[in-house]
């Protein structure tokens, strides 16, 4: 019986200090009381301190890109968690003007002009090279006078800011709400969020003007009202492509912004 014990304990000693050599943790070690002298030898004052906890931040939205796809300039978009100062004058022109004299926006109008013609969507236009350069010019001053108009004229008039802060997080559904509702919700110069003057007002005097060069089949309040709704619905769209546009290239195209 003797012997047993003396063997129990062995093995028992035996298997505490394989528990300890795989875990690799000291024993505990209790601490000095308080009024009690540490003495140099003594093992306590060896002891690692304790790791600071790790807090796990959320990762960062990737970063709007200049252009979409390599074509569609997006110079008015700012990057998520970006607080960009109002835009001054200067600014806003030289957007206005990117916007239109980019060599995108010849191609855009080229295959939108080419459509219309197609589909004779101005019978009076004509059809053929002649018709096709009646739907070009018209659709490329529509959209020069409408990026002045939104992008820099009314902006500076009523003091907002036309550029669209992406907002990077949240749900998707969260995000596409955010985005189509900048068509009439915008930031303004002095910092708060508030109508959009700009757009509504800008896209309603640029087809205003569009109907004094389109035929006048379409110069009524029933044709200039679905100019107008087309043009709000085209930006409104266009936000929720450039809201979503960093994480498609990110996570499906593997690309980096």
């Amino acid at each position: 019986m003797r012997y047993f014990a003396v063997a129990y304990l062995a093995l028992t000693c035996c298997a505490a200090s394989s528990t300890c050599q795989q875990t690799g943790q000291p024993q505990a070690q209790t601490a000095p009381t308080p009024g009690t002298t540490q003495k140099p030898g003594d093992s306590s004052s060896t002891l690692p301190s304790a790791p600071a906890p790790q807090q796990n931040t959320p990762p960062k939205p990737p970063p709007q890109p200049k252009r979409i796809l390599g074509i569609m300039p997006n110079y008015r978009a700012v990057s998520a968690g970006v607080k960009a100062p109002p835009p001054t004058p200067r600014v806003l022109f030289k957007v206005a003007t990117e916007n239109s004299f980019d060599y995108s926006a010849f191609v855009f109008v080229g295959v939108t002009s080419l459509l219309a013609e197609g589909d004779n969507a101005h019978s009076q236009l004509g059809k053929g090279v002649g018709g096709y350069w009646a739907y070009y010019w018209r659709g490329y001053l529509d959209k020069t006078d409408g990026n002045y108009m939104v992008d820099f004229a009314f902006p500076t008039l009523l003091h907002e800011d036309e550029r669209y802060y992406a907002k990077g997080t949240g749900s998707i559904w969260n995000r596409g709400v955010y985005a189509a509702t900048r068509v009439v919700i915008t930031p303004h110069d002095n910092g708060r969020n508030g109508f959009n003057g700009a757009e509504i007002l800008g896209r309603g005097v640029s087809q205003a003007i569009s109907l004094t060069y389109y035929p006048s089949a379409t110069q009524t309040l029933g044709g200039y009202s679905t100019k107008f709704a087309y043009a709000i619905g085209r930006d409104a769209l266009t936000n929720v492509f450039r809201e979503f546009w960093p994480d498609i290239s990110t996570h499906l195209l593997h690309k980096k912004s």
